[in-house]
């Protein structure tokens, strides 16, 4: 029998149409939310997914304000930008789209943000603030992993999930979210990584098994417990002549022979990716709540 696709794409929808009500209840106390996005270099990718949110933020009612400098921007021109979004009244929240071209300059440049305005939950401040179980912005992959559980009836709470990877994205952040006492939490996590032996000694182990090692079949079916549930957070391209591109999405598990076996799976594209672009929205809302009491 086959897993239950876990519909990221529905979940997301209904999560934005809450998200849309928020913002007109703002608005008629004449307050708009603001996102400021960042995008330095032209790589396809971050355009493309820098588009689908500026997409999602007017489809919402939120004000967006988009810059772009070429990748050969200096340090000193991207830190200006980050300040007079920081300034920028009309900016609640503040998107640097990763990776940069020059990656050394990225821990400044995302240092730069003022914590209240990081919604994408990177400052040390709010990584510190997350650890603690404190009030704060939660890094959007994670905790849209979480409400995508939450909303499809899977059952966290005392549940064995094995995350495979450990990105201070993904890996870090979830382990740590899933691990605390509270509403979406109380799991034991265990996280594994490229230097764990017998990996599939683990993952069999798992009630939740989260892939995201960024490698494509990582996970195999052999690697999965009959009537787990599969969180596939990898997007990863591989050749295809049939398609129209050259090459289409595929994520870190072997979906085919693996929904098999799972009791619930993500498909890639249409899982835990609409819902990144969801929570960053959610974490705009919320700053702009918090501003106006």
């Amino acid at each position: 029998m086959s897993a239950q696709i876990l519909d990221g794409k529905a979940v997301s929808e209904a999560m934005r149409a809450e998200i849309a009500g928020a913002v007109q209840e703002l608005r008629s106390e004449d307050v708009t939310p603001g996102l400021g996005v960042l995008l330095v270099g032209d790589d396809p990718a971050s355009r493309s997914y820098v588009t689908a949110k500026e997409k999602a933020c007017e489809k919402a009612g939120i004000f967006s304000l988009e810059i772009r400098l070429p990748a050969t921007a200096a340090r000193g021109e991207i830190l200006d930008v980050v300040q007079s979004f920081n300034k920028d009244t009309r900016i609640d929240g503040i998107l640097v789209q990763l990776p940069l071209p020059d990656a050394d300059m990225e821990d400044d440049v995302l240092f730069a943000v003022n914590p209240e305005k990081d919604v994408d939950g990177f400052h040390p401040v709010n990584v510190g603030r997350m650890m603690l179980g404190m009030p704060t912005y939660l890094p959007c992959t994670p905790h849209g992993i979480l409400h995508l559980l939450k909303r499809s009836g899977i059952k966290v709470a005392g549940a064995h999930v094995v995350i495979v990877g450990r990105s201070n994205i993904v890996g870090r952040p979830l382990a740590n979210m899933l691990s605390q006492k509270s509403e979406l939490g109380n799991a034991t996590v265990t996280m594994c990584h490229t230097r764990t032996r017998d990996l599939a000694s683990h993952t069999l182990r798992a009630d939740i098994l989260v892939a995201a090692a960024g490698r494509p079949r990582t996970i195999t079916a052999e690697m999965v417990r009959e009537g787990a549930v599969v969180v596939d957070v990898g997007v990863n391209r591989v050749e295809d002549a049939a398609a129209k591109n050259g090459y289409r999405l595929v994520g870190d598990v072997d979906f085919e022979a693996v929904k098999e076996k799972a009791a619930a799976i993500t498909p890639v594209p249409g899982g835990v990716g609409p819902m990144t672009i969801t929570m960053l929205l959610y974490n705009t809302v919320e700053f702009a709540r918090r501003q106006n009491g």
